[in-house]
């Protein structure tokens, strides 16, 4: 994807400086294109904590390159040790997000039976190459498959503009490339086909008009941002062909975790027959759960979030105001459950099934749980 017109990375070795993995901080978009550089395992837990990177399957990349510069500082006395103790601290980053606790046990997996820390280093490093890679290829194809129901739309209206809502940021912010959710947009607009998009701010870290409309902004796809609450208005005018959102967590019966809110934009689009859909790599589906309400945990973060904004302020420089009055308690739930009844599919890179346990199990029939 682009930035300025230049390709650009979520992730990604400094192949000149060994041992420094480079992210953007997406806590300075969309008013500022900043790079940190990871030297540590502990960097890359902050990184992920403090929402420097974040998005499902961004997580468990940076996990992965995580355990990979643990991997460098390992000794040889104790290593496994060493390395559980730091997968240990990956892992208490954020507890809703499933590809992270998937990428750190493919890691263990691989780099503990490495017969030294060289080794170890040699084969983490290969590794995470090798998810931040899958990542990208599984976001192409969920994208191809999600660019069927976009044509199929276009071919019911004519070739008229198909308009898209989509809900926080599934894009190739959340992503090595392409996205989850964005990942069928960007393929039917390089394909010509007239999209437009409804970009809801996503409160209370505006995901949708700080990540989302800038990337759709950098590759220069229609879009539109609206307040939260503006989606159910605009479905009842038939102003959405299809809402697309991105996932977390997704259990093996098909609920769905996704960033608060998802649930009443799924709610309104049952009630005005808009189709939606969820997109998401296998790594976000966590097969050992079934009921996604009673059992995915959700993660209460900072009531900061909901008591301030940030933004550019009208004399240029980026801050951040208070917008309760000082002594407000606020809670602040980071996500919410869809359940499998309110959704119509889940777009996966291997291809488009019903939200349930017996569609799942047509995509991926080897799965013996659930």
């Amino acid at each position: 994807m682009r930035i300025h017109g230049k390709p650009a990375w979520t992730i990604w070795l400094a192949t000149e400086t060994p041992g420094v993995v480079r992210i953007l901080d997406q806590r300075r978009l969309p008013h500022e294109v900043v790079v940190l550089e990871l030297r540590t395992a502990e960097d890359a837990a902050a990184a992920i904590r403090d929402m420097a990177v974040r998005g499902a399957p961004l997580i468990g990349v940076t996990a992965a390159y995580g355990l990979y510069l643990a991997a460098l500082a390992a000794p040889a006395a104790g290593m496994t040790a060493f390395l559980e103790k730091k997968r240990a601290m990956l892992a208490a980053t954020r507890p809703t997000a499933v590809n992270l606790f998937w990428a750190l046990e493919r890691m263990m997996q691989t780099v503990c039976a490495a017969a030294s820390p060289a080794a170890a280093a040699d084969t983490a490093r290969r590794e995470a190459e090798a998810i931040r890679a899958e990542d990208m290829e599984l976001c192409r194809r969920i994208g191809e498959h999600g660019l069927a129901l976009i044509r199929a739309i276009a071919a019911r209206k004519n070739g008229g503009t198909v308009n898209i809502l989509t809900h926080c940021n599934a894009g190739w912010l959340a992503c090595c490339d392409l996205g989850t959710a964005t990942a069928p947009i960007y393929q039917a607009h390089r394909a010509g086909i007239p999209v437009h998009v409804w970009v809801d701010e996503t409160r209370p870290r505006n995901q949708g008009a700080s990540l989302t409309a800038f990337e759709l902004g950098q590759e220069g796809v229609p879009h539109t941002l609206v307040a939260d609450n503006a989606g159910g208005h605009l479905m009842q005018h038939g102003r959405v062909d299809l809402a697309i959102t991105g996932a977390d967590r997704v259990t093996a019966r098909g609920d769905a975790a996704n960033k608060i809110g998802t649930y009443l934009k799924a709610l309104a689009a049952r009630d005005n027959h808009v189709p939606f859909y969820v997109a998401l790599p296998s790594s976000t589906i966590d097969w050992t759960l079934d009921d996604g309400v009673a059992e995915i945990p959700i993660e209460e973060r900072s009531a900061d979030e909901i008591l301030y904004m940030h933004g550019r302020l009208d004399g240029g420089g980026v801050g951040r105001v208070r917008i309760a009055p000082d002594g407000t308690p606020a809670a602040n739930p980071g996500f919410d459950v869809t359940p499998a009844r309110l959704i119509t599919g889940l777009i996966t890179e291997r291809g488009v099934c019903p939200a349930s346990r017996d569609g799942l199990r047509t995509l991926f029939p080897k799965r013996k749980n659930g």
